[in-house]
Formats: C-alpha cells, structure tokens, sequence
C-alpha cells in the first residue's frame, strides 16, 4: 500500500530555494534575491572595487488606484509594471519586487550618478504609459532613489538603506522624482529627522504657538474674523516657517497631531473674542484621508464650548482629490454640524470649475499671486474680476489673500470682491496681542468669556 505522500509530487531542493527567492504575483526575484545578488557582485569586485549601482522605484499614488478599482486591479498592474521593467532594464541587470509597489534593480555596468539618472528617466518614460484594465486605462508615475556602490555603502544593508533615503527624499519633492545618493543628501536627511524629533517634542510640551492675522471686510476694513496660523521658535533652531515644518509633519506621519494642537489652541483663544468674529483654519490633505477627521474636529470643538458655526475650515483643491470620497464625506458631516468650508488658493495649481460645482463650499480664497499683480498685470485683474463675478454667481463669499497697499486693497473693493487679508490689515501675532488688538478696537462689544 502506497503511504498519503506519493500522491504529492515531491518538491526538490532546488524548486524550494526558487520558490523562496521569488514574488508569487509577479514572478520576479524578490528582496532575498536582491541581497544575494548584490552581496556576490560586491564580492567579485571585493579586489578592485569597480562601482555598480542599485535603485528602488515607487509607483506614485497607487494606494488610492487600488482602494479605487479593487485587489486584484492593482495586482494587475504590478504585474504589467513587471512585464515592462523585465523588458526594458539593460543586458545583465536584474530587477526584483521589493515590497508592495516599490520594485528594485541592480545595475552592473551604471558607475555614477548621471548614468544614474540617465536609466532612471528611461523606465520611468516607460512606467508612465496607460495601464490597461480593461474597460479603463490608467496612468501612473514612479518615483526613484538610487545608490552608488562602494561610495553610498559598501555593505548591502547600507547600500539599500541610501537608495531608501534617496527615494524618501525623492517622495518628498513630488511625484515622478529621480535622486541618487549623496553625502549632501545624507545631511539633508539627517537635518530633516533632527527637526522632526525637535518638533514632536515642541508638540508634547505645548511650544508649537498659534498667530491670528485678521481678515476684513473692505467695504469698510472692519476685522470680521482670523485665520490661525502655526509659528514654531526653537530654543536651538531658533525660528522654523511653517513651510518648512508643517510639510515635514504631513511628511512623517504626525499631522494630526500638530494640527489638533493648534486648533485647540486656536479655539481656546477664540472664545475671547467677539461672539460675530469668525475662526480660520487649514486642513491639510492627510487629514482629509482619515476618515476620523470630522469628529476629531467635533470633538475638539465641544470640549472647548466653541459654536460650530464660528469655525472656517480652509482646504485647497489638491487636497480634496487626494482621496476624494473621503474627503466628501469628511466635508458633509463638517458642514451638517455647522462648520463652513473655504476653497483656498483658487486660482493656481489644478483648480478647475467642476470643483466649485462637485463640493459644496461657502467661500472661496483668491491666491495672493494674483493680488499682487492686480495693480500692473491686466491678466491679473481680469482673472481675479472673473473669479469674483463667478462666485457671486454661485452664491459663494470671496477673500483676496495677500494685501499688502492700499492700492490693492481699493481695487479688489472696485471689483467687487467682500473680504481681504494680509498684511495692509495686520501681520499675525499672537493669542494676546489679537485680545489686545480686540480691546482697543471692540470697545462696543463685550469679549465672550469661555
């Protein structure tokens, strides 16, 4: 009688290291098979170390293409990047999956950075073309870090952790970046991971401050409301603009916690103001991707006894199509509390009038590189007469940013436009001076006490 395991077909020792080197969906190597490669090239080249180059490519936006279309959609197009880079890398490289949507190479023949940087604009050429799924195309870009051996690491886990932070920084410039390996770069990196712990502690000590810089009506030039904005003065770094710290948050993950910090800063210092001013604040793109968003601002909100419907909450375009069901959801639930939403920086970037009809906002911020034209450039003036007329028909409020002379100010007041801010008005300043600045002018209203 024959035992159970002859009905199995015995698997060889070969077939089994196969199978531990390879990527079941797409049948390249996998990161094993990167290491050993890598490891024996180094050992050939161990007497005269000849250079050789390693890279890392990212599929740029590829979660939100799978969560869109499904699984097995995006395991069809890992697949089909496979095809494409198997066919496209030189004679005697080898390309592997690395993890998820991020694939790796190993170029023998590539000895420094503009070679580099020549192959990385080849495949991503390649990469960018549709991806056919069958009832729809899709396109994608890719993202490359590059590492140069022996000079970025002699060791493969240092060469791969330098085409790691080549990439990340890669990421961190926008989509459809090429970065290869420097010392320079190593330094940016480890400046940008000091600043990071700087600032997540200023975040548990409380020392990230909120400014307020008023907005007025200009019919007038009465203060009506206050936009909140971050300002961060380092005992050791001294001051970092928020240009700089508040994307590295988004960056490394920790937005919602900066952010929620201010606004509960920034709420707190409101209940002091008049009953009729208004609070504004900017949302960033991570947070209108966390479904959780909504109540964690409600929530902030009821404990701090503040009326919904005091606070503006400013998101750009770019944001909102990030992840944009999320983002629908996020903003009706918003606005059904009573929370109005402002679309900032019109104008400039991907801005187009679908938005203005798909999402349901009450106002919308004309960018400042239009108003600080408006007085010599006629393009200018037109864009920003139109954006005016436009709203209005729309029913929409209008806040020109940037106001720096009265020039400005009386001719957007001529074009019709409501409300302004910037500098003209009042540069931002703290929790107290704004109390201050309340006091000395409000003197017909009595502060709200929380």
């Amino acid at each position: 009688m024959k035992s159970a395991e002859a009905n199995y077909p015995q698997i060889s020792q070969h077939e089994l290291q196969a199978m531990a080197y390879s990527d079941p969906l797409t049948g390249l190597g996998n990161r094993y098979r990167l290491r050993d490669k890598v490891r024996q090239l180094a050992a050939e080249r161990a007497s005269d170390p000849a250079p050789f180059t390693i890279g890392i490519a990212n599929i740029d936006g590829f979660k939100p293409i799978n969560d869109l279309f499904g699984a097995a959609a995006g395991d069809e197009i890992l697949c089909q990047v496979a095809h494409r880079l198997k066919a496209c890398i030189p004679d005697g490289a080898t390309v592997t999956r690395h993890e998820g949507d991020e694939f790796a190479f190993i170029f023998p023949l590539v000895f420094e950075r503009t070679g580099a940087e020549r192959i990385g604009h080849m495949i991503k050429d390649v990469l960018s073309a549709p991806y056919d799924l069958g009832d729809r195309n899709v396109r994608l870009s890719s993202s490359f870090g590059f590492a140069v051996y022996p000079f970025a690491g002699q060791e493969f886990e240092d060469l791969l952790k330098s085409a790691e932070t080549a990439l990340y920084r890669s990421k961190r410039r926008g989509r459809g970046q090429i970065t290869v390996y420097s010392s320079e770069i190593a330094q940016e990196m480890k400046r940008a991971t000091q600043l990071e712990q700087a600032l997540r502690n200023a975040i548990i000590t409380d020392a990230v401050e909120v400014h307020f810089q008023p907005i007025v009506r200009l019919t007038d030039e009465m203060v009506i409301g206050f936009e909140a904005l971050a300002r961060w003065h380092d005992p050791d770094l001294g001051f970092v603009s928020p240009a700089v710290f508040v994307p590295l948050a988004e960056e490394r993950g920790f937005i919602d916690a900066l952010s929620e910090t201010l606004l509960r800063k920034a709420v707190e210092a409101a209940l002091s103001w008049p009953r009729d001013l208004f609070l504004s604040f900017n949302l960033s793109s991570a947070q209108l991707m966390d479904p959780g968003t909504a109540d964690n601002i409600l929530s902030i909100l009821g404990r701090a006894g503040f009326d919904p419907s005091r606070l503006e909450l400013e998101i750009t375009e770019t944001a909102v199509m990030t992840s944009a069901e999320t983002a629908t959801k996020i903003i009706s639930d918003l606005k059904q509390a009573g929370v109005r939403i402002s679309l900032d920086d019109f104008g400039t970037g991907q801005s187009s009038l679908g938005r203005l009809r798909d999402f349901t906002f009450d106002k919308v911020k004309i960018d400042r590189a239009f108003v600080s034209r408006i007085s010599t450039d006629r393009p200018s003036e037109h864009i920003v007469k139109a954006i005016v007329a436009m709203c209005d028909g729309l029913d929409l409020e209008v806040v020109a940013e940037g106001i720096e002379n009265r020039n400005e100010s009386e001719k957007l007041r001529g074009l019709g436009c409501e409300m302004g801010q910037g500098f003209f008005f009042g540069r931002p300043a703290d929790a107290n001076a704004t109390l201050r600045y309340l006091r000395d002018n409000f003197r017909d209203l009595a502060p709200v006490g929380a």
